[in-house]
């Protein structure tokens, strides 16, 4: 490829973009081309360190505009440490939430406003942008009771345990996102068989690489 792509992964909390973009992954280091796989908040060690502290059940004194400001550091560094060497690499990067994500959960859900947030990214981000963003679009009765599975079976962090109107109002956020933009987001209908996503997943990000060869 003569550049790398930026893919981003989308979607609430329980929505399995986490299980896909770790068998895209597996796909396309198969089919022989260079991955990377990472994750926000997180994907460098001061990430990660920021990350503990936004998801520790403890923190829930934090002030919403103290954790959108948290993520956007984490964004920063993320893409200066280790999104721009690779892409730069020709690297394909599988990024596990970006942008979106703290447009939709701190912008919509806390109610600090999507421009503002979207807003202070343009600075985090340096002017990069995703060349794909796969969202995963499921109602939240279906994520809710994922969420519950997930609890049984070991614990939800301090975002996972917010109520049904904040979810609601994520995911309300995260299809304006793509009605804005639907040639760059692509929704995914996440209501169906890990098997059917996987095959348009893949069909989807094959086509992009097609074009950057």
């Amino acid at each position: 490829m003569r550049k790398g792509l930026l893919i981003t992964f989308e979607g609430i909390d329980g929505a399995g973009k986490t299980t896909q973009l770790l068998r895209l992954a597996a796909w396309l280091e198969a089919q022989g081309l260079p991955v990377i796989v990472t994750r926000e908040p997180g994907g460098t060690r001061i990430g990660d360190a920021v990350r503990a502290i936004l998801l520790d059940p403890r923190h829930q004194e934090m002030a919403p505009r103290t954790e959108a400001l948290l993520y956007a550091a984490s964004r920063a560094q993320h893409v200066e440490e280790l999104i721009r060497p690779a892409l730069a690499r020709g690297e394909i990067v599988l990024c596990d939430r970006f942008v979106d994500a703290s447009i939709a959960y701190q912008g919509a859900g806390l109610g600090l406003g999507e421009a503002w947030v979207e807003a202070l990214n343009e600075y985090a981000l340096g002017g990069l942008r995703p060349d794909l963003t796969l969202w995963f679009d499921l109602d939240w009765p279906t994520a809710r009771s994922r969420l519950r599975a997930r609890a049984e079976g070991g614990g939800l962090d301090r975002i996972e345990r917010r109520d049904e109107a904040f979810f609601e109002r994520v995911a309300d956020a995260f299809e304006r996102l793509w009605r804005a933009a639907p040639e760059v987001r692509k929704r995914i209908d996440a209501a169906r068989s890990p098997d059917d996503i996987e095959q348009e997943i893949r069909a989807l990000v094959w086509n992009l690489i097609q074009q950057h060869l």
